[in-house]
């Protein structure tokens, strides 16, 4: 059959392209309708060379009955007469071409909820905001839908109520139906306000926001015995630096498998977990009058951590992030997918940059890192042992 001809499962598949790549600029009213698509015209030497072909075009689209309008051209031709020919389909608009290619019922109800949205909101009428959250209008159930329009109604009334998620007046809201659609809760709600992307959920919303918590694990039994005999506590911040204790000694742990491992250490507490929020620990009153030691991973994040928190205990000390214990286990290197992107980490001491720019350069290899938790347990507590802050418990 002649190349040029487009058979109605070709024209199909070149609207269902076309709806992928400009469906959320149709919600908005973008797009020149109706939508011509023109299916090839066949000269009399197409014919003559494939007869069957031809034929099976004009069958497949004389069987046409789909939600967009077929014309057809006569064409007079010096030996086979007069011939009726499929020309081109009209697609009056977006919703006959998502029926045409089985996304109507998702387009209609992405339609229907739009309207809803600028009904009630004018100004978010042809908004991009509304555009790329095309997936919440079409796909969300019905009570989802409903709940988070109401959300937006209640939070764009009341901007600054200071309440919890939980203490929200909005029917079956619940903080795991929230946590997952925040963002969008998030995005509609920046647009509305006219607010720039930095703000975050709950500064958006107005909303009191979570103190920030830290998981510690007291490994001194006379520091236990101050707080009841708790071992391993997560509380927030605050309460943390109210705790009546007056440790010696501090280990910040990244991973918090290891941190929970760590023997009984006298006068020491161990902080687990924090990462980049290293920096909470400088509101922790006790920790000013401790001899802190930093462990990570041996990767450029875990010396942007140790950076950081550098930048507010000037005298603490790293621990096994040395380029001796990072070569001691090159079998156990694994990938760093995405590396620090900040180029100079000004507090690191001259052995830590060394290992961190070697790490950044490739030196031993492209993008590697060594996790805590990959270092021998016996060789660890070896480490804090010959360390002259700790005395490890056996």
């Amino acid at each position: 059959m002649a190349k040029k001809l487009l058979l109605p499962e070709d024209v199909i598949d070149w609207l269902a392209r076309r709806y992928v790549n400009q469906h959320k600029a149709w919600l908005l009213g973008s797009g020149q309708w109706p939508m011509t698509v023109n299916l090839g015209i066949p000269t009399e030497r197409d014919v003559a060379q494939d007869t069957a072909g031809v034929r099976r075009w004009v069958d497949a689209w004389s069987a046409w009955s789909g939600p967009a309008r077929l014309f057809w051209e006569s064409r007079q031709w010096s030996r086979l007469g007069t011939q009726a020919l499929p020309a081109s389909l009209e697609i009056a608009g977006p919703s006959d071409l998502a029926t045409l290619i089985g996304q109507g019922k998702r387009w209609r109800t992405a339609a229907a909820r739009y309207q809803k949205f600028v009904e009630r909101w004018p100004q978010l009428e042809s908004h991009a905001a509304l555009g790329r959250n095309f997936v919440v209008l079409a796909d969300y159930a019905d009570v989802d839908f409903t709940r988070l329009f109401s959300m937006l109604d209640w939070l764009e009334k009341n901007p600054c109520s200071g309440l919890a998620p939980r203490q929200l007046p909005i029917a079956g809201l619940d903080t795991k139906w929230l946590e997952k659609r925040s963002g969008v809760v998030s995005d509609l709600l920046r647009t509305l306000r006219g607010i720039e992307d930095g703000t975050d959920f709950y500064s958006v919303c107005g909303l009191k926001r979570p103190a920030p918590r830290i998981r510690a694990h007291i490994l001194c039994p006379a520091l236990r015995m101050a707080i009841g005999g708790l071992r391993d506590i997560e509380v927030p911040v605050a309460e943390l630096s109210e705790l009546p204790i007056a440790p010696r000694h501090a280990i910040i742990v990244e991973n918090l498998e290891t941190g929970l491992a760590l023997p009984d250490m006298p006068a020491t507490v161990a902080v687990m977990r924090l990462g980049n929020a290293v920096s909470l620990l400088a509101e922790v009153s006790w920790l000013r009058t401790c001899d802190l030691l930093y462990w990570g991973d041996i990767d450029t994040h875990g010396y942007a951590i140790l950076n950081r928190a550098r930048g507010h205990f000037p005298k603490i000390k790293s621990v096994m992030m040395d380029p001796d214990t990072f070569l001691a286990y090159r079998e156990l290197w694994v990938e760093e997918n995405v590396q620090c992107s900040e180029p100079e980490l000004a507090l690191l001491t001259t052995t830590e940059r060394e290992v961190f720019e070697s790490l950044r350069n490739g030196k031993w290899g492209n993008n590697l890192r060594l996790e805590q938790e990959r270092i021998s347990w016996p060789e660890a507590m070896k480490n804090l042992r010959e360390h002259a802050l700790f005395s490890v418990v056996s």
